[in-house]
């Protein structure tokens, strides 16, 4: 299995405008739920998405990750006026 950071670096490297991992993104595994949660902050808006273990399985292997896009879409949706 791969570690949070090296799936931080992947989303990132996916959606490189979303910001950067330790800074604006932050990545960890729920071993109780076994799912990733990935949570991302953009001036004072906040996301927190949980990506199915199938989902980060698709983002390593460089395809986009459908509902973790879903949501940065929603989330620069909601950042009136910021650059994003």
């Amino acid at each position: 299995m791969y570690s949070a950071t090296e799936l931080c670096e992947k989303i990132t490297l996916l959606y490189p405008d979303i910001g950067r991992c330790g800074v604006d993104i932050d990545v960890s595994y729920n071993q109780t739920e076994k799912t990733w949660m990935v949570h991302m902050e953009k001036g004072s808006h906040a996301l927190n998405h949980f990506l199915e273990q199938l989902d980060a399985d698709r983002c390593m292997e460089g395809r986009q990750c459908i509902a973790l896009g879903l949501d940065i879409a929603q989330l620069r949706k909601n950042v009136e006026g910021e650059q994003f």
